[in-house]
């Protein structure tokens, strides 16, 4: 099984996929997580460094395949979670996408791309080209982590776009939306009920979650000194559980720009039984 994680850049995608794929490793399951951002920090919470990205590798050996080894750009992470970070073009120059396929045409030189059970690409940001969604093409899955807010609803109906339009080529399904540390989720509801996909979890306002991020961890390994988490590590179990079933999941159709719009301000233009945090946020983005 193969998972693409995308959503709005500085959403949790990182922290998630990592605990994502611990939680896959705690059911048995041997799991590679590709970090596709030039900021090649994807897997930093589950190796506690920045692991040399397959860019890098490749340009010290001046592109010749056959003169990489496996331990060259794959590195263990917590939990036996196998690492790899593809890097990224210069600023201003390149293609993340030809990075990416350039990382999976490496991993299949090493015979590595068909040895995990599962792998797990952690894509940076939103999908504003081919290129950020070039994971798309190697995935069986994407999955959406988002928030309770406008902006990350925004993002994630671009992606939701791009998994519709990748799904007419390739045996593509949305696994469905992750709530990352939200209090609310009212605005997560109004926006499946219209766009309809599953939501696999949300997960709450959790400080730990983000001091994990900066603790270099992921929280099964904080849970280890502080069993009082294990509780969120349930929230991370239960996706896995999910996405091991092998669901259906869907080709789902985005709501244009002007329905988008007009559905989350119709959420703040009638007040009753609405949150303030939501309807704030909303016209906050509508005036800028």
């Amino acid at each position: 099984m193969k998972l693409a994680v995308y959503g709005k850049g500085g959403i949790g995608k990182s922290t998630t996929s990592c605990n994502i794929s611990i939680a896959l490793a705690r059911r048995g399951k041997k799991v590679l997580q590709i970090g596709c951002d030039p900021k090649h920090d994807s897997t930093f919470t589950l190796t506690g460094f920045l692991i040399p990205t397959i860019i890098d590798t490749l340009q010290t050996k001046d592109y010749h395949y056959e003169n990489v080894w496996p331990e060259d750009v794959i590195y263990q992470g917590y939990g036996g979670v196998d690492c790899v970070e593809a890097g990224g073009p210069p600023a201003g120059a390149g293609c993340g996408g030809y990075v990416v396929g350039e990382t999976v045409k490496l991993l299949k030189e090493l015979n590595a791309f068909y040895e995990y059970d599962v792998i797990l690409f952690d894509v940076l940001g939103d999908v504003v080209c081919g290129g950020f969604a070039a994971p798309l093409n190697y995935a069986d899955y994407c999955v959406i982590i988002t928030d309770n807010g406008f902006d990350a609803l925004f993002a994630a109906n671009r992606i939701v776009a791009s998994v519709r339009e990748k799904a007419r080529t390739h045996p593509l399904r949305l696994a469905g939306l992750v709530g990352n540390r939200t209090a609310k989720r009212d605005l997560i509801d109004k926006y499946v009920e219209v766009c309809q996909m599953p939501v696999l979890e949300v997960l709450p306002l959790i400080e730990d979650i983000r001091i994990s991020r900066v603790k270099g961890k992921t929280l099964f390994e904080m849970a280890e000194l502080e069993p009082s988490l294990y509780y969120v590590c349930d929230f991370y179990l239960n996706i896995a559980d999910q996405l091991l079933s092998q669901p259906e999941g869907v080709v789902p159709n985005e709501l244009q720009d002007r329905q988008l719009f007009s559905l989350l301000s119709d959420f703040y233009l009638n007040p009753q039984d609405k949150s303030n945090d939501s309807k704030t946020e909303v016209l906050d983005f509508m005036m800028v």
